[in-house]
């Protein structure tokens, strides 16, 4: 019986991992996603300065 909750335990130790580096992943995409669109309102600025 201790064997099974140890692998139980040990199961949401790791989905807890995951869940924490998947939430991680997230937060740094929406980051990178916020820089695209700066840069990319750089460009359009730039082209409308341009004439």
């Amino acid at each position: 019986m201790m064997w099974i909750l140890l692998a139980a335990g040990l199961c949401l130790a790791g989905l807890a991992v995951l869940g924490v580096a998947g939430a991680r992943v997230v937060v740094a995409a929406r980051a990178l996603n916020r820089q695209i669109a700066h840069v990319n309102q750089q460009f359009r600025v730039k082209e409308d300065a341009k004439g």
